[in-house]
């Protein structure tokens, strides 16, 4: 997963874009970049590190003009140290384009093959999103004639990235001397929303990946982008929107509701708080079916994700909710912390224990999920410390068995605590006295009672099932295989940031 935004509007936007950021900070923290653009020209900065190590005050005053994007990455191809791989992305032709984006492409390195031999056109660095960005010049370049380019050819430039590629991808696109373009994938796998805001002055705009950042930044929500739509808004503010993919079918990620998203997000019509909060009822009922001999004396959240499940959960089976736990805010989340050690590490220098929260205690704590487990094993290894007399592990998500190839960092089975493992079995791993997992159509249902039109989801972390049609073993083991044999290579990258004038054609 990453953060996007993407913003046209009547006044300078790199304070908005920086405050963006900010508030999507959650979505990603290896490195942040924002571009804009005035007088013709591409103004950008982006290096590896959380948004407020990247910029300065003497980087924000370099960015000027009153539209642009930003971004900030979280990596799941390529490398999670190169700078390099930082976004946004640029290519000079044709016009002068600037593209972020979040997801992942599973053809990727086919993509790759084709346009060195096919389209003439070099990829630079490791990292899908360069391949997605020269995909759109080279279809864009297809529908020009000449120097002019209108809405349409745009718009048919997009269908042609639906059709060529595969995966998840939500992205935002300056187009010097045009304005903003933004697109989702015909799965509508990744979120993306539009907001606006009416001044004086016109219409401004801004996209941006979670509805938080619309709400933060003082505009007001219109929608989400639908999969296979695109929303193109000119640099005076005019605004247009077309499908561009046949059979469009939106599945958006359960992870996302899970795990990934804020609380105080809507993505595709469902509150994120709300379904955390089914998440917890539908937990509650199954504790209740399926293992009522446990003597729970009190509810324990792991922070922060799981809050809003854990009170439902307590309430609903009548127990004593406490936190029991207090968290470090300056300590990054360690799902997406690359790296085993460093994950391992971290969690005690995260979370801090209340230990007459624990003491003599029979203690049910609740997580949104478990994937690799060393999480999970460390906070059960400090509830016990703590004076815990049992401790039982409840997760609002089911067991995550597969790889996600659609951006979120779970590639590898061998990684996954519950791959190839019993509920029994990850309970001994991880030093649970029981372990209760959420049913799938539970999960399922609690997005779906709250947007009974939504009909699918994309939940192949619990399932096995790709939404795109196009995941074999053969890509799944070279996924695994090239995962293995690249931590060795992130070892001896180097952090750096870059500053970037580039020259557009035409005026902002």
């Amino acid at each position: 997963m990453c953060g996007i935004l993407g913003v046209v509007a009547t006044t300078p936007v790199n304070q908005i874009l920086y405050d963006g950021l900010q508030v999507l900070q959650h979505r990603g923290q290896d490195a942040a970049g924002i571009a804009t653009a005035h007088q013709g020209r591409f103004h950008m900065h982006k290096g590896s590190g959380l948004v407020r190590d990247v910029f300065r005050t003497r980087n924000m005053r370099n960015l000027t003009g009153n539209w642009g994007i930003g971004h900030c990455r979280y990596p799941t191809a390529g490398s999670a140290y190169n700078p390099a791989e930082a976004q946004p992305f640029y290519v000079n032709s044709p016009f002068g384009l600037m593209l972020a984006h979040n997801g992942n492409l599973t053809n990727a390195e086919e993509l790759k093959r084709e346009m060195f031999l096919a389209d003439l056109r070099h990829i630079n660095t490791n990292s899908d999103s360069e391949v997605l960005l020269n995909v759109l010049a080279h279809e864009l370049q297809g529908q020009v004639k000449g120097p002019r380019l209108d809405a349409e050819a745009i718009f048919r430039a997009v269908a042609g990235v639906q059709k060529r590629v595969k995966g998840a991808y939500a992205a935002v696109v300056m187009i010097s001397g045009y304005g903003l373009l933004a697109f989702r994938d015909p799965h509508g796998i990744r979120p993306l929303v539009i907001g606006s805001n009416e001044t004086a002055a016109g219409t401004e705009y801004l996209v941006a990946s979670e509805s938080v950042a619309i709400d933060v930044l003082g505009f007001k929500l219109m929608r989400d982008i639908a999969p296979g739509e695109a929303v193109l808004i000119d640099t005076q503010g005019n605004l247009q929107s077309q499908q561009c993919a046949s059979g469009a079918e939106l599945t958006p990620c359960l992870f996302e509701y899970v795990y990934l998203a804020r609380p105080d997000s809507l993505i595709d019509g469902v509150s994120v708080y709300d379904s955390r909060i089914k998440m917890g009822e539908y937990l509650a009922d199954k504790i209740t079916r399926t293992a009522p001999e446990l003597k729970i004396d009190v509810v324990i959240p792991i922070p922060d994700s799981s809050r809003p499940s854990a009170m439902e959960l307590a309430n609903r089976l009548n127990l004593p909710y406490r936190e029991g736990f207090v968290k470090n805010r300056y300590i990054g989340r360690t799902f997406i912390m690359p790296g085993q050690a460093v994950r391992k590490k971290s969690v005690r220098q995260k979370l801090n224990a209340i230990h007459q929260e624990f003491a003599g205690k029979n203690v049910l704590l609740v997580d949104d999920s478990i994937v690799r487990g060393t999480t999970s094993r460390e906070i059960i290894n400090m509830a016990r410390e703590a004076g815990a007399t049992k401790v039982y592990m409840a997760s609002a998500a089911p067991p995550v068995r597969y790889p996600n190839v659609y951006g979120i960092d779970m590639p590898s089975p061998s990684e996954l605590i519950a791959s190839g493992r019993s509920e029994d079995q990850i309970a001994a791993e991880i030093g649970a006295n029981a372990l209760i997992y959420q049913d799938l159509d539970d999960l399922k249902a609690s997005m779906r009672v709250l947007n009974p039109a939504i009909e699918r989801f994309e939940a192949s972390c619990f399932d096995g099932v790709y939404v795109t049609g196009d995941i074999t073993p053969e890509y799944l083991n070279g996924v695994e295989n090239a995962r293995s044999s690249g931590a060795s290579d992130e070892d001896e990258e180097e952090e750096g940031a870059c500053d970037l004038n580039l020259s557009g054609e035409g005026g902002d």
